[in-house]
């Protein structure tokens, strides 16, 4: 019975909180997936460029939804395939997508059902330009470097747009092609 009394609370968004972390494993790929991230430098490059670039929230209406929770979902969304509506609707229902969106307590508020609208996510997407893209590579080549998950020597970044399955020759297939030639 104590259970119940226990769910009942928390459903009706008066009890205590529940540890999102709890439920996810250690082995989870969307939580290995986001440890990866170095998530504090991301989020103030962007607040950075955004400050720069737009003028300052009113303090009234709706709190704003984090930076880090928009940045999370964009990159998840890339990750697992899906659409905007399919990630925001994962926020609200997978822990592991919670997780990643640096979400560590969860608690069933009635008033939040639609935490965030994929117009939300639609309008932070066109808010990082090509200059904020590249910062924000950069920091992640960097972390990535810096925890020996890659090297020097295989770092290759291709930005540019294409078809999938379309052969475009690039210097990064040039040096792959390069590198696997023995030399005479």
């Amino acid at each position: 019975m104590s259970l119940v009394h226990y769910l009942q609370h928390w459903l009706s968004g008066t009890g205590v909180p529940l540890h999102v972390a709890d439920f996810v494993p250690d082995t989870h790929p969307i939580r290995q997936w986001a440890d990866t991230f170095p998530w504090a430098a991301l989020v103030t490059a962007i607040e950075h460029s955004f400050a720069q670039r737009y003028p300052p929230r009113s303090p009234r209406g709706r709190r704003p939804v984090p930076i880090r929770v928009l940045l999370a979902l964009e990159l998840l969304k890339h990750e697992l395939g899906g659409s905007d509506e399919d990630i925001c609707h994962r926020l609200r229902t997978d822990f592991a997508v919670m997780y990643a969106c640096g979400l560590r307590e969860y608690q069933a508020p009635r008033s939040q059902v639609h935490f965030v609208l994929p117009e939300t996510l639609c309008e932070f997407r066109g808010r990082i330009d090509e200059a904020l893209m590249d910062e924000l590579i950069a920091i992640q080549a960097a972390a990535a470097m810096e925890e020996g998950l890659v090297s020097p020597a295989h770092l290759v970044i291709d930005t540019f747009p294409c078809e999938q399955g379309s052969q475009r020759v690039t210097d990064a297939t040039t040096l792959y092609k390069a590198q696997k030639k023995p030399s005479p």
